[in-house]
């Protein structure tokens, strides 16, 4: 069988897996009236492409058990995250005002533009696990590797300590309505979603240097999924009427890459 025979194999089998997780869990939130569950999938659902991917293309060798390894780290603590700050939680507003706008149609529309587009967005950025497995390159690690690694590890400890900060400030009912301007989140408003990016960017690194490099609109999407879609854009609609003093503190920090805030006026 050819590479790209392999390919078409492997990225068959990945959005069969996927859109037929999706649709259980679809199934599922439909029973518990809960399109939130979807959520914590998204992590998860990574690690499932990257393992999927690797065990298709025997036999396997490091720098795809590499990123399968990167992923499913990422991948875990994100959705181990999400269940816990979701636990026991209503419904996220931005489903339950989808579900208000569509009524009796919510279910199948949800169907289609929550968890089915969910699915292939998760196939597509995750092209590079996936093309890295098929490569099965045996080139020696070098420093663009190293340089991914040390990218992704960046990433992972935006994320892990921006989500482990918020967390502590929100659990303080003396902050309730303030906003969350210490620790990383003094140099950027969003470091879990540029910490997001980076690991994304690092993976994409290491894929590169397999003879992936071809596969860098997966980056690029997630990039701009990250800053102007669900990420940052989405977040940001409609927080100065949730909390007064975001407006000055957005003045003084940066939405997305680290830096020195302003002085305070």
């Amino acid at each position: 069988m050819s590479r790209l025979q392999e390919l078409i194999v492997t990225q068959s089998t990945t959005m069969i897996l996927i859109i037929g997780c999706l649709f259980l869990l679809w199934m599922i939130s439909a029973l518990k009236r809960d399109v939130s569950i979807v959520d914590a999938f998204w992590g998860a659902g990574f690690a499932i492409v990257a393992w999927a991917s690797l065990l298709l293309n025997p036999p396997i060798t490091f720098r795809p058990l590499l990123l399968a390894v990167l992923t499913t780290v990422w991948g875990l603590r994100l959705s181990i995250y999400l269940l816990w700050r979701n636990w026991g939680h209503d419904e996220d507003r931005r489903y339950a005002a989808m579900r208000t706008y569509y009524g009796p149609r919510f279910w199948w529309f949800s169907l289609i533009i929550v968890f089915i587009l969910q699915g292939i967005l998760l196939w597509f950025i995750s092209w590079p696990q996936q093309v890295t497995a098929v490569q099965k390159s045996l080139n020696p690690i070098g420093l663009l590797d190293l340089f991914g690694i040390a990218v992704w590890a960046t990433g992972i400890l935006f994320e892990s300590v921006g989500d482990f900060q918020l967390a502590r400030f929100k659990s303080n009912p003396a902050n309730a309505g303030k906003v969350m301007d210490r620790g990383l989140w003094r140099y950027t408003r969003h470091p879990n979603y540029f910490g997001d990016f980076c690991v994304w960017w690092g993976m994409y690194l290491v894929a590169a240097n397999s003879g992936a490099g071809w596969t860098i609109l997966s980056p690029l999407l997630m990039s701009f999924l990250l800053l102007k879609v669900s990420g940052v854009s989405l977040l940001e609609r409609d927080i100065n009427e949730r909390r007064p003093d975001y407006a000055s503190y957005r003045e003084r920090t940066n939405a997305f890459f680290p830096r020195q805030p302003k002085a305070r006026h």
